[in-house]
C-alpha cells in the first residue's frame, strides 16, 4: 500500500507543467446547459406501483389524465388501486444552443412508495425550466439498472436501485433557450480555476496571436476578449482561440486527507520546514484466564471460578526521520515509507506536521 501511495505521489510530483488548450482552461460567459425538471406518470409496472392509498397524489394525477381524454372516473374511485402506475420525478440537462427537434437524456425517480420502476414507461410529461416555460417533452420506455426480488417467506433481495432509470433521448427539445452568444462586441471567458498567472497567460497568449488589446484579464477567473459582430466569424473566431494552449498556472500547495478511505493525495509544491519526526504504536492486550478452583474431597467447599487477567504491553520502536528545509514531495515520500508507515499513520503525521507549522501546504480533511 505504502508503495503504491509513494509510486502515485512520484508520478504527480515528476509530471512537467504542461500547456493546455484554451478550451480546457475556460469556458464562455453564457454558454452552458439549463436544468430542467417536471413530474409524470409510469405505467406498464408488474404491480410494484404506488400504494394509492399512501400516495393520493398518483391517483389524483391518473384521474387527470383520464379526464384530458373524456374518460370520468365514477364517484368512489378514491379507492382504485393502482399498482402498475407510479408518479415520477423528472429532470434533465438542455445544452447550450440545442434547437427544437433535438432529443436529451431523461432521468426519472420515483417520488412515492413503488418498489420498481422495471419494465415501465413514461407518459407524455412536459419538462420546465426556472422560469416556469416548457423547454422539452419527455416519453419512452425506461432503462433501470436496478431489481428487487422477493420470496413467498418474505426474504428479499436488491441490487442498486430499481426506483431509478433514464430514457436515453427520451426528451424532444421544443424552445431553445437564448444564450447571449451573439450579442454585444465582446467575450467573456470564465477560468474553471481561478489563477492569476493562469489569467496573465492567456491574454498574453491571446495578445501575441491577435495584436495588443484583444484581451483583457478582468480579475482571477474571467478574460475579456474582443469579438466579430457577425455570428459565423465569431464561432471561426472562438475556434482559433478555443484550441491555443497555454501553461496553466500551478495550484495551490494542497494536501487532501479522506478520513473515511484512508486516501491522501499529496499535491504538487508541497514543502516541508526542518522538522524531526517519530511515530510508534503502543499496543495493549488483556486476557482472561480463569481458573477452576476445586477444593479437597475431605474439605467442605464449594467449586469455584477464580477470575486471572493477563496484561501485557508491546511498544513498537520506530526510528525517528528528519526532514531538512525545502523538503520535496519525493522526499517526503521516501521518509514516511522508510518507517513503513501506514495510510492512517501518515495522516497522524501530516496533521502533526500542519499544527507544528512545518507543513508549508493546505491540509484539507474531506
Amino acid at each position: 500500500m505504502n508503495r503504491l501511495i509513494a509510486c502515485f505521489c512520484l508520478l504527480l510530483a515528476a509530471s512537467a507543467v504542461q500547456a493546455e488548450r484554451l478550451k480546457d482552461l475556460a469556458s464562455i460567459q453564457g454558454v452552458r446547459a439549463n436544468q430542467l425538471i417536471g413530474y409524470g406518470l409510469v405505467v406498464g409496472l408488474n404491480g410494484s406501483g404506488d400504494q394509492t392509498t399512501q400516495t393520493p397524489f398518483t391517483l389524483q394525477t391518473f384521474n387527470n389524465m383520464l379526464a384530458q381524454f373524456g374518460i370520468k372516473v365514477p364517484a368512489g374511485g378514491g379507492n382504485v388501486q393502482l399498482k402498475n402506475v407510479a408518479a415520477v420525478a423528472l429532470y434533465a440537462d438542455l445544452p447550450a444552443f440545442a434547437k427544437p427537434g433535438q432529443s436529451i437524456d431523461v432521468t426519472v425517480n420515483s417520488i412515492g412508495n413503488a418498489k420498481s420502476l422495471r419494465g415501465g414507461s413514461l407518459l407524455m410529461a412536459p419538462l420546465k425550466g426556472v422560469d416556469g416555460n416548457v423547454y422539452a417533452i419527455a416519453q419512452g420506455s425506461l432503462v433501470v439498472g436496478g431489481f428487487d426480488a422477493e420470496g413467498a417467506d418474505g426474504s428479499k433481495i436488491t441490487v442498486n436501485v430499481p426506483s431509478s432509470g433514464r430514457i436515453p433521448g427520451g426528451a424532444t427539445v421544443e424552445r431553445p433557450v437564448p444564450s447571449g452568444f451573439d450579442q454585444g462586441n465582446t467575450l467573456t471567458l470564465n477560468l474553471n480555476r481561478a489563477d492569476f498567472t493562469t489569467a496573465k497567460r492567456i491574454v498574453d497568449k491571446i495578445n501575441e496571436l491577435l495584436g495588443p488589446g484583444v484581451a483583457q484579464a478582468l480579475d482571477a477567473g474571467s478574460v475579456r476578449v474582443s469579438a466579430p459582430l457577425d455570428p459565423g466569424q465569431r464561432v471561426d473566431y472562438l475556434s482559433i482561440l478555443e484550441n491555443l494552449e497555454v501553461e496553466a498556472g500551478q495550484a495551490v500547495a494542497k494536501v487532501i486527507i479522506n478520513a473515511r478511505t484512508g486516501t491522501i493525495v499529496i499535491g504538487q509544491n508541497v514543502k516541508v520546514q526542518p522538522a524531526a519526526v517519530t511515530h510508534g504504536s503502543l499496543t495493549v492486550t488483556i486476557t482472561e484466564e480463569p481458573i477452576v478452583s476445586q477444593p479437597n474431597a475431605l474439605a467442605s467447599g464449594e467449586t469455584v471460578v477464580v477470575p486471572k487477567s493477563k496484561v501485557t504491553a508491546d511498544q513498537e520502536n520506530k526510528p525517528m526521520f528528519k526532514f531538512g528545509p525545502g523538503t520535496s514531495l519525493d522526499e517526503i515520500v521516501r521518509a514516511v515509507n522508510q518507517v513503513g508507515a501506514s495510510p492512517s499513520d501518515l495522516m497522524a503525521i501530516l496533521e502533526a506536521l500542519k499544527q507544528a507549522g512545518a507543513l508549508q501546504a493546505d491540509l484539507i480533511v474531506i
